[in-house]
């Protein structure tokens, strides 16, 4: 439930045309759905402004369907699943058919309105062409949310020229996600061109040193250039929350 649909809700009981009855019923299924093995939280677009996020990456196949019906049944706006694999998507799209699947970010969306104009600023580069579908997780979570993103892909340090030449589209970002694997440095060059807060995203790809993005994450963790912040080994919507987040609070003030 929305804000304003509480609002409506309130309205219609002091005006008379809804019974307290009704209203407590409604909203006895606001905290959250006990489903036995998922306790989906349905309060959390009131608090947060946008429905909980399901991860679906190791939830069964049985336990995925009964998860969509309830989520969507409680949410009239948007929803997004993250981390979903090719057998998991179809049991979602039979309860919304028209859930988009996307299988590079490995998200699904269940779009049932356009998001507002979108507001400001939000860049997103990665370092190479394989950090791909972590960016587009960020870049479908952003956009969800109402931003406007703009995609600088396979933009990384071994080819420099390439970044430098976005210079100026960069420093007009309210907040930049910077995603890269191998040696993670991408985060550090922006940190150093910009003004405005730097998210990076670690991830897996690399060779054996590498140690499945731990090495990238150390990198950006001990980035010499300030305004750096960085997220989890491939956590691409966590970056886009966050960039989301800052974006819209810039936007506002």
């Amino acid at each position: 439930m929305k804000k304003i649909e509480l609002e409506e809700l309130l309205r219609k009981v002091r005006e008379g045309t809804l019974s307290v009855k009704e209203a407590v019923s409604t909203l006895q299924g606001l905290p959250f759905s006990d489903l036995g093995f998922a306790k989906l939280d349905h309060h959390r677009e009131l608090r947060k402004g946008f429905p909980e996020v399901v991860f679906c990456e190791g939830k069964s196949l049985q336990h995925i369907k009964p998860i969509a019906e309830s989520l969507i049944a409680k949410h009239t706006g948007n929803v997004l699943f993250t981390r979903v694999t090719p057998e998991q998507a179809p049991l979602i799209q039979e309860v919304w058919p028209e859930a988009e699947y996307q299988v590079e970010s490995r998200t699904v969306v269940v779009r049932r309105f356009e998001p507002p104009e979108p507001v400001g600023s939000i860049i997103i580069a990665t370092g190479g062409t394989s950090d791909f579908g972590v960016a587009e997780e960020a870049r479908i979570t952003a956009e969800l949310l109402g931003n406007r993103v703009t995609a600088l892909y396979d933009v990384g340090v071994s080819g420099v020229h390439r970044l430098m030449a976005f210079t100026e589209s960069l420093q007009a970002a309210r907040v930049i996600i910077a995603i890269a694997g191998m040696d993670g440095a991408l985060p550090s060059i922006i940190g150093g061109l910009v003004g405005c807060p730097v998210i990076g995203v670690p991830t897996s790809q690399g060779y054996g040193a590498s140690f499945g993005g731990l090495a990238a994450l150390l990198c950006m963790l001990n980035s010499c250039s300030s305004g750096v912040a960085v997220v989890n080994i491939d956590n691409g919507f966590g970056a886009g929350y966050i960039a989301s987040l800052i974006n819209q609070q810039s936007s506002r003030g």
